[in-house]
């Protein structure tokens, strides 16, 4: 995997059990495989008007909404879009969301899917699949 893409709201907003954490643990954890070299993107159902807080910029090569492309999940074409946009395949790409049919319509269009449940889970999987030691 060399391409890290991730839903915004529940999964890089989840504290997990640590509520006094310096930052949410899955914003840690796409730190650490920036670092290692692999591509971040966000992938969001927010209106175009949003975008990530301003000190979280520099984490992600690619920001994507659905109100900025007018495209939202699960249609696979926005998973395709994403990848295109960080400049790799589809099946080169890791996609967190917390809902189920959202994971659903990444796999559908070649990517892998995690869905988020809890942070450890999420972390546990992810440093599997993009072989990488991610907690803070």
């Amino acid at each position: 995997m060399r391409g890290l893409v991730l839903d915004f709201g529940g999964v890089l907003t989840d504290l997990g059990d640590d509520a006094a954490a310096p930052e949410p643990p899955l914003l840690t954890a796409t730190r650490k495989a920036r670092d290692q070299g692999v591509l971040t993107a966000v992938l969001s159902n927010a209106d175009g008007y949003w975008s990530p807080p301003a000190d979280w910029a520099a984490l992600f090569d690619v920001v994507i909404t659905s109100g900025d492309v007018g495209i939202a999940k699960p249609d696979r074409r926005i998973y395709l879009l994403t990848a295109e946009r960080l400049g790799l395949a589809p099946r080169d790409c890791v996609f967190v969301d917390d809902l189920a049919v959202n994971v659903r319509g990444a796999a559908a269009a070649g990517m892998v899917g995690v869905h988020h449940r809890s942070v450890d889970a999420t972390v546990e999987e992810l440093e599997t699949l993009l072989q990488i030691p991610l907690r803070g």
